[in-house]
């Protein structure tokens, strides 16, 4: 591998990306790539919904959102290996942000879990689907 090796995952939801971050940093590992961690914040400010929120909403959503991506890291690989650890926090559509980012930093591999599938995505969720579909890269899916 050449480029990052970028972990997509959701901290809305404690420890259920912890096997998939930990699969991230084993095929990080094997050739030596720099791990990164991305998270995606969703973007009210744009929409009808975004009125409904405070000034501030979104730059404490994006501090939470970083304090947990760096709680989630440090739990799963340990302190050491979280330092070394690139943590991305971005706002906007899930695919969309993880594809760009993964683009932008040229990474060599994505990883992403399959959750919530339903019946038009069988066993691979809508932003994972989009994900392998779209990318320029490879992408491992962690089931």
């Amino acid at each position: 591998m050449t480029g990052p090796v970028l972990c997509a995952v959701d901290v809305s939801n404690p420890h259920r990306d912890d096997h998939v971050l930990r699969a991230a940093a084993r095929l990080a590992a094997l050739d030596d790539a720099q791990l990164d961690v991305i998270t995606v914040v969703p973007d009210y400010g744009m929409s009808v919904v975004g009125t409904y929120f405070e000034e501030h909403h979104h730059d404490k959503a994006v501090e939470e959102a970083r304090r947990r991506l760096n709680d989630l890291v440090a739990g799963v690989v340990g302190e050491e290996a979280n330092a070394q650890v690139r943590h991305l926090v971005v706002t906007g559509n899930a695919y969309d942000e993880i594809l760009r980012v993964a683009e932008a930093d040229g990474a060599s591999l994505i990883v992403i879990g399959a959750h919530k599938p339903d019946f038009r995505d069988y066993l691979l969720g809508p932003n994972a689907a989009r994900v392998v579909r779209h990318s320029k890269c490879s992408v491992f899916v962690v089931r």
